[in-house]
């Protein structure tokens, strides 16, 4: 199994706590970026952190950045994707600054399914449809 996948697994099901109180580990996957975890919320958007920190744990580049669109410029584009590779999705339109970040699973015709974070507020897979993909990250395993 791939490595980023199997990382990404082992943070499955942890999800935002309700309330004033935040997920830890949603908090770390902030930290681990270097930035203030306790500036930011479970409640806040953490696609984009939750990913690096599986890139970084598995041992590859990764984003530092908490913007689901910032990963169009990490790895390499592909047009095979393959499971593990990173997928950007548009949010609300394709020509926004909004998006949306995680691991491919698998895809069909119709769809793409994701492992990520931020997703039904927690860590999950769920269907995107594939029309909201712009693009297929490969990501280059450090060192």
């Amino acid at each position: 199994m791939n490595s980023l996948i199997s990382t990404a697994l082992s943070q499955y099901g942890v999800k935002e706590i309700r309330g004033s109180k935040d997920h830890p580990q949603i908090v770390n996957y902030f930290t681990s970026l270097g930035v203030d975890g306790a500036k930011f919320k479970d409640e806040t958007a953490w696609c984009s952190a939750f990913v690096s920190w599986v890139a970084k744990q598995a041992g590859y580049e990764h984003s530092r950045k908490l913007t689901a669109r910032s990963w169009l410029t990490v790895g390499t584009s592909s047009n095979k994707p393959e499971p593990g590779d990173v997928v950007v999705l548009w949010r609300e339109s394709p020509n926004s600054w909004k998006g949306h970040v995680a691991f491919l699973i698998k895809e069909s015709k119709r769809y793409v399914y994701l492992l990520g974070g931020n997703q039904g507020n927690s860590v999950s897979i769920k269907a995107y449809p594939k029309k909201r993909v712009l693009e297929y990250r490969k990501l280059r395993k450090n060192g």
